[in-house]
């Protein structure tokens, strides 16, 4: 089977319906983030230190292509076709992956440039697309009904990359990048 079609060559490409629409429409936007931000949370679930929440965050990819999949489809045509859902539960996971790493850690009392190691880097990097493609769901909902569930969980998943950030950097034993506003004289 041949990757390459050619039928997006003049700048369109198919939903799951079938129907054709500009590669630069929000709906291509949003899902195409989801799509990058699960290619850095690859990249993060790939760091030795992340060995032990391998499979959390091969669950969230997963959520991730059931999120894509939900923007990819045809609004006006979905009834049909059987897409996977996103659950309450999923939004409650990340909630208590949240938890249990915060227990651990000590109490955020400043802002948190993001670095301090590498890896830590690639959680903030994943957090920030998180939140890009989430500012493109909340555009998309303005125009199109979307599963209100979606914005939910990437909401908290930006979170979680922040609170992960934070656990990495402790089980590193890297020091938290503190931000320290300029005084002026």
């Amino acid at each position: 089977m041949k990757i390459y079609t050619r039928t997006g060559d003049d700048g369109t490409t198919a939903l799951i319906s079938g129907k054709r629409i500009s590669k630069a429409a929000l709906r291509i936007d949003a899902y195409g983030t989801v799509d990058e931000l699960n290619s850095f949370i690859g990249l993060l679930r790939d760091q030795p230190v992340n060995e032990s929440r391998k499979a959390f965050l091969k669950e969230v990819q997963d959520r991730l292509f059931t999120i894509g999949a939900h923007l990819a489809d045809d609004p006006d045509r979905s009834a049909a076709r059987r897409i996977p859902d996103l659950f309450e539960s999923d939004v409650d996971g990340l909630e208590q992956a949240m938890d249990e790493m915060d227990r651990e850690l000590p109490p955020l009392r400043h802002f948190v440039l993001p670095g301090g190691h590498p890896s830590v880097s690639f959680a903030h990097v994943a957090r920030t697309v998180c939140r890009r493609a989430e500012r493109q769901v909340v555009a998309l909902t303005e125009e199109a009904e979307t599963d209100p569930l979606i914005l939910r969980y990437l909401n908290r998943l930006s979170d979680y990359f922040f609170v992960l950030s934070r656990k990495m950097s402790q089980e590193l034993g890297t020091e938290e990048v503190r931000w320290i506003p300029r005084t002026h004289p």
